[in-house]
């Protein structure tokens, strides 16, 4: 709900939410282990989530037009 949150602040507007139970496939928790990553290619993400939703809000609404 994080990334939801930040994406109505950037466009100013409230999405429409519909929560409906766990599907098929969902799970309840993801764990992202970047470590390999660092040790095997040096790159170590460091871009705060509201940053980021930022410049996706403003490439966006660049390549849009809006």
């Amino acid at each position: 709900m994080s990334v939801v949150e930040a994406l109505e602040q950037e466009f100013g507007r409230k999405a429409q939410k519909e929560f409906l139970p766990m599907q098929p496939g969902d799970v309840q928790a993801t764990y992202a282990d970047v470590d390999d990553l660092i040790r095997e290619v040096g790159f170590k993400p460091v871009t705060p989530l509201k940053d980021g939703v930022a410049r996706f809000a403003a490439w966006y609404r660049d390549y849009h037009r809006v």
